[in-house]
């Protein structure tokens, strides 16, 4: 009998779909989808560059007007988009169903965002930007300016094109490779709440720079000086949502990406100026290419077991492990570090103790369980940064000796088995003396 003629058929979409299946568990810790949004198409071709690094990388770009009457970031209560890309600064409002309320939602659902804003910014952009952590200048006409550390032109200018290289000191945002050349800038400034530890400044002003407005002369000292001035920050929210906040479009702008720097007061040229690096590097940061831990396989049980108890004793002694890996924008590596703790809590910790690594992404540890019953959680809460936070926590009950569990004789009790037996002793005597003494 012949083989059905569409077999063939079905195998390969079934080995297709195992392809997928496979793909999907080596698969990277965000999606591909971004929303582009734009006040004017022609900075979809004045930032073609970063938006080509973009796309270089597998992301889908989805390039919509800011006022799109369609625009929605959701349908069927499924978000259509991974990340938001918001290059409209001067827009008043979005259109379709997008405003500042569903632009944070985004966020709180876990989503990532990079945010340009310039001198132009409205106070729908200025709001976002708020609700992140980030102040812009409250006069809507200022820019930063900086009179020493500018870069050099061929014209005089007011100084308000930067050369900054006062760069956060991380590895994990800013990637292994230092950026050499300064990062051009041209925009307005912002601060941020130093007690906000989710908040951090990428990019800062140098201590002589300030903002305000160039095109007047100063009739009061500016808000904002110096290096509390932060010209890019990021913002990672405790769910592990990332945000960038850039004061200036022209950051990610082909003339910026392109062209060469000079700082003022320096000899050194460089041919190309260190935008390019420093948006690739910080893009890739934003959308978890870099930077983002999982912990998987949890593990505890007592030593010489390997089987997880549903209860322990007190005294016992246990072993817990955890698999703990990074992204590498490609594939999942083994996560190295000292610095990862594990805590036995009841109200508070009992035991804490630094886990160990065998540098192929396994952290363990051992010991005894304290000598007080009730219901204890195993807790790691790893914050570090630049990476994702871990938060783990696993509840065992922990149960006293039972009646038949005690040591049949207490080196501890000894003294009171000697007082009982003297005791005794002393009363068989006195009572032998009193009977028969005359």
């Amino acid at each position: 009998m012949a083989a059905p003629r569409h077999l063939p058929l079905l195998l390969l979409i079934l080995l297709v779909g195992f392809a997928s299946a496979d793909e999907g568990g080596e698969g990277g810790p965000r999606g591909r989808r971004l929303l582009v949004l734009v006040d004017d198409l022609a900075v979809r071709s004045s930032h073609s560059a970063f938006f080509g690094s973009l796309q270089a990388r597998g992301f889908d770009l989805d390039f919509r007007l800011a006022d799109d009457p369609k625009l929605s970031l959701h349908r069927y209560g499924q978000y259509l988009y991974d990340g938001l890309v918001l290059f409209a600064p001067s827009t008043p409002r979005f259109g379709g169903s997008l405003d500042q309320n569903a632009v944070l939602e985004f966020i709180d659902a876990g989503h990532d965002m990079i945010l340009a804003a310039d001198s132009s910014a409205s106070d729908l952009i200025r709001g976002i930007a708020a609700e992140c952590g980030v102040d812009f200048d409250e006069d809507p006409e200022a820019m930063v300016i900086d009179h020493i550390n500018y870069a050099v032109t061929d014209a005089e200018g007011d100084h308000t094109l930067i050369a900054g290289d006062d760069l956060i000191q991380s590895d994990v945002i800013l990637g292994k490779e230092k950026i050499e050349a300064p990062v051009s800038f041209r925009g307005i400034g912002h601060s941020v709440n130093p007690s906000n530890s989710l908040v951090l400044k990428v990019l800062s002003a140098s201590p002589s720079a300030y903002s305000a407005n160039p095109k007047t002369k100063l009739a009061s000292p500016p808000s904002l000086t110096g290096s509390a001035i932060s010209l890019v920050s990021v913002m990672q929210a405790r769910n592990n949502a990332r945000v960038l906040v850039s004061g200036s479009l022209d950051l990610f702008s082909n003339r910026f990406l392109k062209s060469g720097i000079e700082k003022a007061g320096s000899k050194m040229r460089y041919e190309k100026a260190g935008n390019e690096q420093f948006v690739t590097e910080t893009s890739k940061w934003v959308f978890h290419e870099r930077g983002h831990l999982k912990a998987v396989n949890v593990k505890h049980n007592k030593v010489g077991e390997t089987n997880e108890p549903g209860m322990y004793r007190i005294n016992d002694d246990l072993e817990y492990s955890v698999e703990i890996y990074e992204w590498s924008g490609t594939s999942w590596k083994p996560y190295v570090a000292d610095d990862v703790q594990v805590q036995f809590y009841m109200m508070s910790p009992y035991v804490l103790k630094t886990l160990s690594t065998d540098n192929k992404g396994v952290f363990s540890t051992s010991f005894k369980v304290p000598d007080v019953y009730g219901v204890f959680q195993f807790k790691v809460e790893y914050q570090r940064l630049g990476y994702t936070g871990l938060s783990l926590s696993k509840q065992i009950p922990v149960r006293p000796y039972k009646h038949n569990e005690y040591e049949r004789f207490i080196t501890s009790a000894y003294p009171y088995y000697a007082a009982s037996f003297s005791t005794m002793g002393a009363f068989f005597i006195f009572s032998f003396v009193y009977l028969y003494h005359k």
